[in-house]
């Protein structure tokens, strides 16, 4: 069995891992200030019900990533050096959004302030909006295919990435992880911000139809090969059920069917980059699976690790999910219990 290419599976697997569980998250923060409705106060507690509905769960998501980077790393180091050094700002951009985004998680109701409030509610926004473009823009890319040297090193600069098929890369997963959000808070609340939110995923879902179908065409016409045709037409039926079964009122479905756009839409990007990691633009250098690989001894010791650890992992993540499982309302929002600013000086000086 040819391991290098076991793990090229593996780290697709890991990959729609974190897009599906981050997808969501990204979802719910980018929601922070488009959901909630009413005056202040209750603004207020519809934004703490949005937190609390990830909260036990979205530093847990991020493991994905992680373990992603960490199997290309180990896996692949020629794929990592040249993707993350070619694609160096970008992924900085994410990194700090993430960091930013989960300093305002954890800090929100460590005092109880409303323009701190507001500032962290802003933090989370901008961590929330920037990666779900900034992904789609990357994974676009390598589907596109970049520019790299007889060395397999990025020569095509930044602004290179920037071309209208990655941008609207970065518009199909923006509009598909507002979509799968917007599904989970529906499956996660209830009274009016559940309703609210299913009538906001009626509209996303049409959105999402026209912009990710528009994306996927393009890149199965100009980029990808024959099979992945049932990617396509997966993540087209899968969106269609999304507005049918969001509008029937079964959010389980609802967030079950948008998972499965998002899964599909994986098997396509990975499709279109088989047997290379990173394909070359217009036919120009690529860097293949054989090429970037770790040695044989290197991938074997892994796969047994991986063999051992992942289904503990997937099965302490699946035990999270299901003691935090119970629907949400502002009801269950308690009255602030941060710190003052008053507090906090007394106590510090």
């Amino acid at each position: 069995m040819d391991l290098a290419l076991v793990w090229f599976f593996i780290i697709a697997i890991l990959w729609t891992g974190y897009l599906v569980l981050e997808g969501f998250d990204f979802g719910v923060g980018m929601l922070m200030s488009l959901l909630p409705r009413g005056d202040a106060a209750h603004r207020e507690k519809e934004r703490r019900v949005l937190v609390n509905s990830i909260g036990p769960v979205w530093d847990g998501n991020e493991v994905w990533l992680l373990t992603a980077g960490g199997a290309t790393f180990a896996a692949f180091p020629e794929w990592y050096a040249t993707m993350f050094s070619g694609f160096y700002l970008p992924l900085l951009l994410i990194l700090v959004a993430l960091i930013v985004r989960g300093v305002a998680f954890e800090y929100r109701g460590k005092i109880a302030d409303a323009v701190w409030a507001r500032r962290c509610d802003i933090a989370i926004q901008v961590g929330s909006w920037a990666p779900a473009i900034l992904w789609g823009v990357a994974f676009a890319n390598l589907v596109r295919g970049v520019q790299l040297s007889e060395t397999h090193q990025y020569v095509g600069g930044f602004w290179a990435l920037l071309n209208p098929f990655a941008l609207l890369g970065g518009a199909t997963t923006l509009v598909l992880f507002l979509l799968h959000g917007t599904v989970f808070v529906a499956l996660k609340t209830d009274g009016e911000i559940r309703a609210r939110a299913r009538r906001f995923a009626g509209v996303l879902s049409v959105a999402a139809l026209v912009v990710a179908g528009g994306w996927a065409l393009w890149a199965q016409l100009a980029f990808s090969v024959t099979w992945t045709w049932a990617a396509v037409a997966v993540a087209a039926l899968a969106l269609v059920g999304v507005a049918l079964t969001n509008r029937a009122g079964r959010e389980g479905w609802a967030f079950g069917l948008s998972a499965a756009t998002i899964i599909a839409a994986v098997v396509l990007i990975f499709g279109s980059m088989f047997p290379d990691v990173m394909p070359g633009l217009d036919g120009g250098p690529s860097l293949s699976i054989a090429e970037a690989s770790s040695t044989p001894y290197t991938l074997t010791v892994m796969t047994w690790v991986a063999a051992f650890l992942t289904p503990l992992v997937i099965l302490y993540q699946g035990w999270t999910y299901w003691v935090f499982r119970r629907r949400l309302t502002v009801d269950h929002i308690p009255a602030p219990a941060g710190l003052t600013w008053k507090k906090i000086k007394e106590s510090a000086f």
